[in-house]
């Protein structure tokens, strides 16, 4: 039977421990149901017995706590809310736990912004990650060690992260997979009607390019880029915004931004032609241009890139009136 650890730590979104716990109580329920011994021994580990969260609108009681919890195989790292600053702060006696327990053999997974977490550990350090495209700026000025990338979740070396909001369901199905067999992981992903085939969250992200940085000449062409982006814009033209060279500018942008400045531009268009396709009737042809396209074929390669959608697929997926369609 394998040993699953739910922590509770401070600040943590309440539904995600109960979801994760839930969904591994669930396929026990399924085995047993079938005449088969349950595969999992599940607790909610906590730096002590009670704890509290949401302001103290709840409070719940763990199983165990890390004290008292010498060996498990997987450990689940739920989101946290509000400051995530503060919220690592507050929960800093977790590491060196957590650490131990992953060179003692467990794995670990994080839902989220739990990610955060787990990437102060250090664990993740040269791994790769994803959490909420919300959080990805300021991941990355935290760890910019870690690996970051926009899937559903993944998968490397024992350790398990996930993207954004409900993206967690998807990993905690590919860990009862990983955990039981693949035949569970169906039954299971029926049950709770999650698709098993999601593998990135381009088209959920809004992009907001990062401005933690204290690059004043850079953060002005991000401004001039955010403004002209459907002009014919070149690196000679960026660079004389920058008042910098080339070679200069280029290095400052991908420093500052984490994107090259091509890289940017696209992002930024693709984010404009998204809104056209969410509230706007203009034909597919239309949008490219107004996004400062020329070539569809281009256009449509880019943003199937960034979003894993075509974009009459996308227009589909979100504008009013059509979602639902066949």
């Amino acid at each position: 039977m394998k040993h699953i650890s739910i922590l509770v730590i401070n600040k943590a979104l309440i539904a995600a421990i109960g979801n994760a716990h839930y969904m591994f109580k669930s396929v026990n329920d399924f085995l047993e149901a079938s005449g088969s011994e349950p595969m999992f021994h599940i607790q909610l580990v906590g730096l002590s017995h009670e704890v509290r969260l949401s302001d103290g609108i709840y409070t719940i009681q763990s199983d165990t706590t890390i004290d008292e919890l010498d060996k498990t195989d997987l450990i689940l790292i739920p989101p946290v809310s509000g400051d995530l600053s503060e919220s690592i702060d507050v929960n800093k006696e977790f590491l060196p736990w957590i650490k131990q327990q992953y060179a003692n053999g467990s794995q670990v997974a994080s839902l989220c912004v739990g990610a955060f977490l787990l990437a102060e550990t250090g664990l993740l350090d040269y791994k790769w990650c994803s959490t909420h495209w919300k959080a990805v700026n300021e991941f990355r000025f935290q760890y910019p060690k870690v690996r970051l990338v926009n899937k559903v979740f993944t998968d490397d070396k024992g350790l398990y992260t996930s993207g954004g909001a409900n993206s967690y369901w998807n990993l905690l199905i590919y860990l009862v997979g990983k955990f039981s067999n693949h035949e569970i992981a169906i039954k299971t992903s029926k049950y709770f009607e999650v698709d098993m085939d999601r593998v990135d969250q381009g088209s959920y992200e809004i992009f907001e390019g990062s401005r933690l940085h204290n690059d004043e000449a850079i953060h002005k062409v991000q401004d001039f880029i955010e403004r002209q982006y459907q002009e014919r814009l070149n690196l000679e033209e960026l660079a004389e915004v920058a008042q910098l060279g080339q070679r200069t500018f280029q290095r400052r942008f991908k420093n500052a931004a984490h994107h090259t400045v091509n890289t940017y531009i696209q992002k930024v268009r693709i984010e404009a032609a998204k809104k056209f396709l969410e509230y706007d009737a203009l034909s597919v042809s239309e949008i490219i241009y107004e996004v400062g396209y020329t070539d569809f074929e281009a256009f449509r390669k880019i943003f199937r890139r960034e979003t894993g959608l075509s974009p009459m697929r996308y227009r589909l997926k979100y504008q009013e009136g059509t979602s639902g369609q066949l």
